[in-house]
């Protein structure tokens, strides 16, 4: 209901502010906007509410000359008005419907009642008209103008600025009309000692409202680009978040200088490599929507175990997987954590293989590799190392990756584990970093000296899992 009420808002949002920028924007960040602007108008109704319980508690406790009640006082009537329209406000602002109409009456209606307010001090006080032009009330009109900057929209400024001049210019002819005999003086003096009228100081009160309310709109207008500027970048942010993991985003985004080709960083890391062996030939008897809701099915059983050990997915390569732990942020179990997650998705993937329509078993495809599919079965392999983290590629397309010995040595450990004939490979070096890292409970056996294509000495191997 609540995401119904943010869309319906943001729509109209949209609509209301034409064909400009806030039309063009993505639609994430009008939504993101418009959430922005309910909760402004709530918290504005909310200030609403308490001012007129102010307004009303003020005129209730204040004394009144003559003693006797006026024979004509709108104002408890107008505040009972304005009260039932400020809790209608209120309850529409929590439904998210407030169209655009409605908000400039609001902000209209709260100058109508202020000035009503100021109005009737000249009944209460039993005083000539010009009597209330030096009502400190007045001052209330800069706190109505600025509640309007909350929804971050310069034309309700606008609006309720161009209400307080029309109502206070109102109040002054009102004055002049009601007591002809009004006296108009140009002494300031005499103008703050007795009922007079200065006008020269209404006029500077009119010019106030309106460079209080042109200044604030300005401001409001260039604020308000901030607030789309950010909207839009928090949203590029959580869409940036799903094509890098959280924390090279962060890395990303909170950045204090513009990323640049060749910075990189060292890190104590280590790379694990996951690939679905068999794919390729499969693809070919798959449909396009098939080959793409295996692959889907797949990375959203890897990925979710990568993470539970504090990996980074670094890119996905067709059916392959490359991971870091340590890298992406320093980690002080790197390899242990790696380790885990690569026996912990040996059990996954034979999960999955069981549960998919025709699927062998692990135990019951051949020793060395877990089934995933007639066909498809799972390979991995983990190095460990120091690597660098990094930006590569140049100024107008970079990529956010590792590189170094433990990033080739684990896709050559991958490659070698067909050779050996197994489901997941490392090396010793890096099994007893695991173990220094409080890695324990397995034992793998001895490491075999073994030739691996691509290096020029044989490496000192461990099978994680047959």
């Amino acid at each position: 209901m609540a995401l119904a009420s943010e869309t319906g808002m943001s729509s109209r949002w949209s609509r209301a502010a034409g064909h400009g920028q806030a039309a063009t924007m993505p639609r994430g960040v009008r939504r993101a906007i418009a959430r922005q602007q309910i909760e402004s108008e709530r918290l504005i109704g909310w200030i609403q509410l308490a001012v007129v319980l102010t307004f009303a508690a003020l005129y209730a406790l204040a004394p009144r000359t003559p003693p006797a009640e006026p024979a004509i006082d709108p104002v408890p009537v107008a505040f009972g008005a304005y009260l039932a329209f400020t809790l209608l406000r209120l309850a529409l602002a929590y439904r998210a419907w407030l169209p655009p109409w409605f908000l400039a009456l609001s902000a209209a209606m709260d100058m109508a009642l202020l000035m009503l307010v100021i109005w009737s001090f000249h009944i209460r006080y039993d005083q000539p008209a010009a009597f209330y032009l030096k009502a400190p009330t007045f001052g209330y009109v800069f706190i109505f103008i600025a509640l309007r900057a909350l929804r971050f929209e310069p034309r309700y400024v606008l609006v309720a600025g161009i209400a307080a001049m029309v109502g206070w210019a109102a109040l002054v002819a009102y004055a002049l009309l009601a007591d002809p005999q009004a006296p108009i003086t140009r002494d300031f003096v005499l103008y703050l000692s007795a009922p007079t009228i200065l006008l020269g100081a209404e006029f500077d009160k009119l010019i106030t409202i309106a460079m209080v309310t042109g200044i604030l709109a300005i401001a409001l207008y260039r604020g308000r680009q901030l607030l789309i500027e950010a909207a839009t970048d928090k949203e590029a942010a959580r869409e940036l978040a799903r094509f890098f993991t959280p924390e090279i985003a962060r890395q990303i985004t909170s950045a204090k200088r513009p990323l640049q080709p060749g910075q990189g960083q060292l890190r104590q890391a280590a790379v694990l490599q996951v690939d679905l062996k068999g794919f390729t030939g499969l693809v070919a008897e798959l449909t396009p929507d098939q080959a793409v809701g295996l692959l889907t099915d797949y990375h959203a059983r890897v990925v979710p175990v990568i993470r539970k050990h504090g990996g980074s997915v670094d890119k996905f390569m067709g059916d392959g997987v490359m991971a870091t732990f340590g890298a992406a942020r320093p980690s002080a179990t790197y390899a242990a954590d790696a380790l885990r997650a690569a026996l912990e998705l040996v059990q996954v993937m034979d999960e999955w293989s069981a549960t998919r329509p025709g699927a062998a078993s692990a135990t019951e495809a051949p020793a060395a590799e877990t089934s995933a599919e007639p066909g498809l079965r799972i390979s991995m392999a983990v190095a460990s190392g120091e690597l660098v983290v990094g930006a590569v590629g140049d100024h107008d397309r970079l990529e956010y990756t590792v590189i170094g010995n433990p990033v080739n040595l684990a896709a050559k450990l991958e490659k070698h584990t067909r050779t050996e004939n197994v489901t997941a490979l490392t090396t010793a070096a890096t099994l007893l970093r695991a173990r220094q890292q409080g890695f324990s409970g397995h034992d793998f056996g001895p490491p075999q000296r073994r030739d691996v294509t691509g290096l020029a000495e044989p490496a000192q191997l461990i099978v994680l899992a047959p």
